[in-house]
């Protein structure tokens, strides 16, 4: 499917700040992308649908998560932690899209996972750094994206963990597991 195909497909299931969002992130995956030897156009495609069920019902992403046997882990968490996975599902069955980077690119972009490939960290890092988001702290993300696609995706990550604990929400083990990651691998070099 063509860029304006599925960007039509996905405006009317979002609000429209997420739908700009999803432009930003777009644009930001592509230049990733590009500088750091990645397919451009998987990482339109994965940015483009990466937030599809973010406003879809939780009782439904539930249900989906039951039906599809998808991992039981995701019963006890809100659209926060679902749409990522559901969101997976969604491109392959209504997307047809089939390729297991683009689908993991969409399925951990919020909460990340051990081993996360080049690919995967482009759209975790462009989901956090587009041009849209306002935190303390984007700006020197950015700065480092443009450096390091490595050194910026451990940064993201730990700047999720930290605003998590600082205000005291619930982390999902998967983000835990890939902070762990990290760090072991930093602790080896």
């Amino acid at each position: 499917m063509e860029r304006q195909q599925l960007l039509a497909a996905i405006k009317g299931r979002m609000t429209e700040k997420r739908y700009i969002h999803t432009i930003g992130v777009m644009e930001t995956a592509i230049q990733l992308a590009q500088q750091y030897g990645e397919d451009p156009k998987m990482a339109e495609t994965a940015a483009i649908i990466h937030d599809i069920a973010k406003f879809a019902d939780v009782a439904w992403m539930k249900d989906v998560v039951k039906e599809q046997k998808l991992d039981e882990r995701l019963l006890d968490w809100d659209a926060e932690i679902l749409h990522g996975p559901v969101g997976a599902w969604i491109a392959q069955t209504e997307f047809n899209i089939e390729h297991e980077e683009i689908l993991n690119a969409i399925r951990y972009h919020t909460t990340g996972r051990v081993h996360m490939t080049p690919f995967e960290k482009i759209i975790y890092v462009a989901d956090m750094i587009e041009p849209n988001r306002k935190f303390d702290g984007v700006e020197r993300l950015r700065e480092l994206a443009k450096e390091d696609l490595q050194t910026a995706f451990i940064a993201c990550v730990t700047h999720t963990l930290s605003f998590l604990v600082e205000s005291r929400q619930a982390i999902y083990p998967l983000s835990i597991e890939c902070f762990n990651s990290i760090v072991r691998e930093e602790q080896q070099q």
